[in-house]
Formats: structure tokens, C-alpha cells, sequence
């Protein structure tokens, strides 16, 4: 699926010009309703058709069967500690404060010594697969028979900014569409009154690089993450203007379409036009229907007891949960739920008190994460949905400061998960060393995580592209990249 442009104008094709400049995601909904008044026919011919339709975000057929519809991307921004989580390392308990030679490279810079910190929590095995998780995680290690460990993944950076564009959109530096963009322009998506990507963040705020990270790059604005709040407004700025009713906007949408006709009958169309009426059909059918998708009045009481809702500690994350579910069977296909906002202990960037920190972020998600995975699944929804949990990077072995219990970044070696979308469950694949510094078997680039992703949901990572700059762009970058076959089920 490669998107090649044709009839070039000032660097663009001319459909690329006028969705870029009639407002991109907005110009979603301009379609149907001209597709539905008639005017769109003859308009696409031979080379010139873009994909199934000129809807970007019309759904689109895979490349071959997928084992999910869409993916809830669990993000936990700062970098969780993979030793202290999922990771166990019984060999480090009882060395906390012996200086070891670790190869590290963080904030603090280059080192070939530090002092170790060992594990601050106990470990237990859990499930019929026998997994050690720590006791930060009691709900979710109830879940650890559903779930894929990846305990060797790799990243190329340890700084923040860049690793939060690696994970999210595969490079290093700004400008790359997200994962969630490359997604909706593969498949489209199943549902014409949401966005096909949507991203909530936490409470304290958006990551590093703020917007970068869901940014659909050098495709149109319709493939960009759509930022949803759990409470309120679900978007922001999507009321109309004060004293403007419903019927108002539908009459001012009439005329703008009787308008449209004019040109179109005259001139050819009208780019500024095609702008202002996507805007406003958009906001016409957002605030019917995203209010309704966020209403979780309409969830029993049990399901708010199950996912930690109107507890102080779960609330937030509990609320983003049930919206993030409430979405897929929607249709939307990609969501991405951040643990962690701004800057130091606000996210899960634990340079000072490791204890404080990984308590309280592990405390706030651990219940709503868990309450997930088992909400999918008693909705036979897990088989279709595909959660990924972790962060930019994991941390290091070793202290940072002369005091304290601190770890700096690593990107050497750290553990995400995978859970549902095909995916098997009661397996942990990879390893790191001893002191878990770095992957030593099987160690897995992001671009594997992203391969595997795209493959779960029927798309080649190697043949998904989009043409720009001259290149054939990918996901995954100008090499072939595998997914990771043997977590497959």
C-alpha cells in the first residue's frame, strides 16, 4: 500500500493540496457529504484514485487476514523500571551498594561504574505460566496467562525527547508520522463520527515534544492522534459559538453546499470552501457523537468498581480505561493512553526517590490496567484488541547520585508487554544480564515492536508506505524488518 503522487503542485498532488488545505482530519467529513449529494463522481480516475476512496479515513482492506481491529497503546512516559516491575533479577537482592563495572548512558552521561540499587520491591510468581512480577502490580500479575513479556527490548536513545518520538513514531527525530497515523492511513477507520486515532493524556499534562509524539507528519492532518478528555468537554473547542444552535449549523452548512455546487458547476471547486465546510461538519457530527462515547454514566456500577473509578488514587486512569474500550467497539482503531505528564516525579522518570515515584504512578494504573485486559476479555474483545504497556525506556541497575535510590535512563535493555490481538499469553520472550543493563538473548529493536504491531493488524510493515521527499517512507525504516514471529500466536 504506497501512496505515489501524480500531477505534482508546488510539491504535492492536487488531492494532497486540498485535503492539506481544507484542514485535514476536518476534511474527513466533507466527503460523505458531498460523496452523499452526488459530487464527487467522475471526480477520481485511473492513477488518480487514492486508495479505496477520497475519504482518508475510509476503511480500507489489509493485506492479508489481521488477528486485531485496533490497539490500545498503554504509555507509561518517564521510563518504568524494568527490574523493579516485571523483570526479576533475585541476584541483585542483598548487593545494594557495591559498585559494579555496568556500561551505562543516561542523563548523567557515559559511565563505566556506579552503585548498585538493588530491587526495592519483592517479586511473586503468578498464573498457570509461573510469571515473577513485582508487588507493584498485584492486579495486573493476576493477568500475566494473557499477557507476552518482552523483556530485551532496545531503543536508540536514552534522552527523552528523542526516545518518545522513537517509540511513537520509529525515528528519532520530529516530523515522522505516529504509529497510530500510519495505522489509520493502512486501514482507516470503522467508524465516520470519531477519529480514527485518539490520544488521552495524563492528568499533569502532555509529554516532552507535546504533539510531535501523535503527529501524522508528512501525510494529511487526517491521520494526526485527536486529543479526548475522559471528563467535560471530550474535545476541546468543539462547542459552537455561543447562541449558534444545531439547525443554524445545518443551514449554514446547506448554503455552504449549495455554494460548493456553484463552483464546482463554474470553476472547479474551491479549496478555502472545502476548508470551512469540513470544519464545521466535523464539529456538527463530533458533538453528537463524542459526547456519547465518553458518557460513562451509561457503565454499570460493577464496571466502576472493577477499573478503580471515584477512588482517589485510580480515578484518572480508571476513567481513560473505560473510554479507551468504549472506543475500539466504537471502531476507532488507535488509542493511546499516557501514565505520566510533564516533567520529573509527575511521570514515571524516577531520577531522585524510586520508591515514591514507582508507587504512586504503579498505584494509580495497576487496578484500571488490569480491569482492561479482563473487561476486553469478558467481552470477547481481547482477541481483537491489541494492548501494548511501557515506556520510552526502562532504567539502569546502577544509582545515579552518590545518595538515593534513583535509576537514570537505559535503553540498553528494558521490558514491554503485549496482551490480546493475537498475541500469546503465559510468555516472557528475551532477557537481559543478570544486573538487567542490557539485552543479552534475543534482543529486540522498537522496530520489532512496530512490525509485530502492523502485522497483528493484517499489514505488511514492509510494504506499508507513503511517498515522500523522493522515498517509498515506512514505519520501519528503508530495511526490511521481521515481526516477532515466535510471540505470535
Amino acid at each position: 500500500m504506497t501512496h505515489r503522487p501524480r500531477g505534482q503542485f508546488c510539491g504535492r498532488t492536487r488531492r494532497e493540496f486540498l485535503w492539506q488545505a481544507g484542514g485535514g482530519f476536518g476534511a474527513l467529513p466533507l466527503v460523505s457529504l458531498l460523496a452523499n449529494d452526488g459530487q464527487l463522481s467522475g471526480q477520481a480516475s485511473g492513477d488518480d484514485k487514492i486508495a479505496s476512496s477520497l475519504n482518508p479515513l475510509s476503511p480500507k482492506p489489509p493485506h492479508f487476514a489481521p488477528k486485531a481491529k485496533s490497539v490500545i497503546f498503554l504509555f507509561m512516559y518517564g521510563g518504568p523500571s524494568h527490574i523493579d516491575t516485571f523483570d526479576y533479577k533475585p541476584d541483585m537482592y542483598g548487593m545494594d551498594g557495591k559498585t559494579m563495572d555496568v556500561k551505562t548512558f543516561g542523563r548523567g552521561g557515559k559511565r563505566n561504574q556506579g552503585r548498585i540499587v538493588e530491587p526495592k520491591w519483592k517479586f511473586k510468581q503468578y498464573g498457570e505460566c509461573g510469571k515473577w512480577v513485582s508487588d507493584l502490580f498485584p492486579n495486573v500479575a493476576s493477568c500475566v496467562d494473557d499477557i507476552t513479556f518482552l523483556h530485551s527490548m532496545t531503543a536508540d536513545s536514552p534522552i527523552h525527547g528523542s526516545a518518545m518520538l522513537m517509540m511513537n513514531s520509529g525515528k528519532v527525530l520530529s516530523g515522522a508520522p505516529a504509529l497510530g497515523s500510519w495505522v489509520t492511513y493502512g486501514l482507516g477507520s470503522e467508524n465516520e463520527n470519531l477519529p480514527g486515532f485518539v490520544v488521552m493524556l495524563d492528568q499533569k499534562g502532555g509529554p516532552i515534544s507535546g504533539a510531535k509524539n501523535w503527529s501524522s507528519g508528512y501525510m494529511p492532518a487526517a491521520y494526526q492522534g485527536v486529543v479526548m478528555r475522559s471528563k467535560g468537554s471530550a474535545i476541546l473547542d468543539l462547542a459552537p459559538p455561543e447562541g449558534m444552535s444545531r439547525s443554524t449549523q445545518r443551514r449554514l452548512l446547506d448554503r455552504l453546499l449549495d455554494k460548493n455546487r456553484q463552483h464546482e458547476a463554474t470553476r472547479g471547486g474551491n479549496s478555502e470552501l472545502a476548508a470551512r465546510i469540513a470544519s464545521y461538519e466535523l464539529a456538527y457530527k463530533m458533538q453528537e457523537y463524542a459526547p456519547e462515547a465518553v458518557d460513562l454514566s451509561q457503565e454499570t456500577e460493577e464496571t466502576h468498581r472493577l477499573y478503580g473509578v471515584d477512588q482517589p488514587q485510580t480515578d484518572d486512569f480508571a476513567r481513560k480505561c473505560i473510554l479507551a474500550r468504549r472506543l475500539v467497539e466504537r471502531g476507532v482503531r488507535f488509542v493511546q493512553v499516557y501514565s505520566g505528564g510533564a516533567h520529573n516525579d509527575d511521570n514515571w522518570d524516577a531520577h531522585g526517590d524510586l520508591e515514591r515515584n514507582h508507587n504512586y504512578h504503579a498505584g494509580n494504573t495497576d487496578q484500571p490496567i488490569a480491569a482492561l485486559l479482563k473487561d476486553l476479555k469478558r467481552r470477547n474483545l481481547l482477541d481483537e484488541t491489541l494492548v501494548v504497556w511501557g515506556g520510552e525506556f526502562g532504567r539502569q541497575p546502577t544509582a545515579e547520585y552518590a545518595q538515593g535510590t534513583g535509576r537514570d535512563h537505559n535503553s540498553y535493555g528494558f521490558t514491554m508487554w503485549m496482551a490480546g490481538g493475537g498475541i500469546k499469553g503465559g510468555m516472557s520472550y528475551g532477557s537481559t544480564d543478570e544486573l538487567g543493563s542490557t539485552a543479552v538473548e534475543n534482543p529486540l529493536h522498537v522496530k520489532r515492536l512496530h512490525a509485530t504491531i502492523l502485522n497483528q493488524l493484517g499489514l505488511d510493515p514492509n510494504h506499508l508506505s507513503y511517498f515522500f521527499g523522493g522515498l517509498d517512507q515506512r514505519l520501519v525504516g528503508v530495511e526490511d524488518v521481521e515481526p516477532i514471529h515466535e510471540i505470535i500466536a
